[in-house]
C-alpha cells in the first residue's frame, strides 16, 4: 500500500531499529499489522486465530530483523512469516475443545448448520456487491481487511472524510437486507455470570493419544482445583503442550522458548503478568485473558488458554478459572477412561521433544 505524507520509508526504518532504537520497529509492526492479520485470517479461516498467529510472528520478526536482506521489503517479509506461522497451525492445531465422550452430542456444526452459515456469507457477499463501486471498495478495506480510516483513503486515493460517507452510505444500503438475516442466525455463547468466581487452578498433567501418524495425536492439558477436587480438561495443539511438558518437567532447552522470550519482553517493558484467566466457553472453543500490570495500569489481553497458560508458568503467575466451567468437564466415573485413551503423560512428551532437539543439534551423531 502506497503511503502518503512524510512517513518514512520501510528501509530507513530497519536501518534505525537495526541500530538498536526500539520505536521503528513498533512502527513498522503497526504499519503492516492488518495486512499481515488479514492474510493470517484467509489461512486460518478466523480473525482470533489470525492475530494469535501475527503475535507469534511479530516475536518472530523482533529476534530475527538482522536476517532481513531486503530493508525496503519489511512488510513482505513480516507477512511470509505470518503467513508460515498460520500454515504450520493449519497443520498442527487442534481447537481446544473440552473433553467429550462418545456419548455426548458433537458440538461441531453438523450439515445443516453449515449449509446455513454457506447460505448467509452468499447472502452477505451478494449484498455487498450489488452496492456501487465506491461503496464496495470501501466496505472490503475497511471490514474485510481491517484497514483504517486513514489506510483506506490512502488505497483509494480519497480523504477519510470521503471514506466515512461512503461506509455511512454502504450501511444504509445493506441494512434492510442484511437486517433479515440477523434473527436467523443468531449463534448461543455460554457466558460467565457478574458474580464470578475464580478458582485457582494447576497444571497437573499433559497427556497425548498414541497415535502412529504424529499428525493426527491429540494433545490435552488438565487443569486440577488447587484446593479441591474438580478438574478441567482442555485440548489443545502439540507445540503448546510440548512448551507446557517440558517446563513442567523442568527440562534443559538450548535457548528459551517463545513463552519465556514473551514474558522477559514484558518484564523489560517494565510490566509483569499478574495472573491468566481462563474466561468463557463458545463452543467448541475456550478462550482466556492475561492481566498484565504496566505504568498505565493494569491491561487486560485476549488468548488462547494453552498460550496463556505456558506465559502464566513462565511468568510464575497465577492460573484462574471460573468456577463454572468445572461443569464441562467429564464425569468422574469416565475419567480413567479419558486418560487412558491418552496413555503419553508428561514425562514421555518432554523427553521426546529432547530428544528431537538433541538429533536437531547432532548431539546423537
Amino acid at each position: 500500500m502506497e503511503r502518503s505524507g512524510t512517513a518514512r520509508p520501510d528501509a530507513e526504518l530497519v536501518r534505525a531499529a537495526l541500530g538498536g532504537d526500539k520505536e521503528p520497529l513498533a512502527e513498522l509492526l503497526v504499519r503492516h499489522w492488518n495486512t499481515a492479520v488479514f492474510l493470517a485470517a484467509r489461512v486460518l479461516g478466523s480473525p482470533d486465530l489470525a492475530r494469535d498467529a501475527v503475535q507469534e510472528a511479530a516475536i518472530a520478526a523482533m529476534t530475527d530483523l538482522d536476517r532481513l536482506r531486503s530493508p525496503d521489503r519489511f512488510g513482505a517479509w513480516f507477512c511470509g512469516i505470518a503467513l508460515n506461522v498460520s500454515r504450520r497451525w493449519l497443520r498442527q492445531l487442534r481447537f481446544e475443545v473440552p473433553g467429550q465422550l462418545a456419548d455426548q452430542a458433537s458440538l461441531a456444526p453438523g450439515p445443516a448448520e453449515a449449509a446455513e452459515l454457506a447460505d448467509l456469507g452468499a447472502r452477505v457477499r451478494a449484498a455487498i456487491d450489488r452496492l456501487p463501486k465506491g461503496q464496495r471498495e470501501a466496505v472490503l478495506l475497511f471490514y474485510l481487511q481491517g484497514l483504517s480510516h486513514l489506510e483506506v483513503a490512502a488505497e483509494l486515493g480519497i480523504s477519510p472524510g470521503a471514506v466515512k460517507a461512503r461506509l455511512h452510505q454502504a450501511r444504509g444500503g445493506l441494512a434492510p437486507g442484511l437486517a433479515q438475516m440477523i434473527d436467523m442466525y443468531e449463534g448461543e455463547t455460554v457466558t460467565i455470570s457478574s458474580a464470578t468466581e475464580w478458582i485457582d487452578v494447576a497444571v497437573s498433567e499433559i497427556r497425548r493419544t498414541q497415535d502412529e501418524d504424529p499428525t493426527r495425536r491429540e494433545h490435552i492439558m488438565i487443569l486440577t482445583e488447587r484446593h479441591g477436587e474438580r478438574w478441567l480438561p482442555i485440548w489443545i495443539g502439540p507445540a503448546e503442550a510440548t512448551a507446557l511438558a517440558l517446563t513442567l518437567e523442568s527440562a534443559e532447552t538450548p535457548r528459551p522458548f517463545t513463552y519465556k522470550l514473551a514474558a522477559s519482553l514484558v518484564a523489560a517493558a517494565g510490566a509483569g503478568v499478574t495472573e491468566v484467566r481462563i474466561t468463557r466457553l463458545v463452543p467448541p472453543v475456550f478462550y482466556a485473558s492475561v492481566l498484565v500490570r504496566s505504568p498505565a495500569g493494569t491491561q487486560e489481553v485476549d488468548s488462547r488458554p494453552s498460550d496463556a497458560v505456558n506465559l502464566a508458568l513462565a511468568a510464575g503467575a497465577p492460573i484462574r478459572i471460573d468456577s463454572q466451567l468445572f461443569s464441562h468437564a467429564p464425569a468422574a466415573r469416565r475419567e480413567e477412561e479419558l486418560l487412558a485413551a491418552c496413555s503419553a503423560a508428561t514425562a514421555d512428551i518432554a523427553a521426546e521433544a529432547q530428544q528431537t532437539m538433541r538429533e536437531a543439534l547432532g548431539e546423537d551423531r
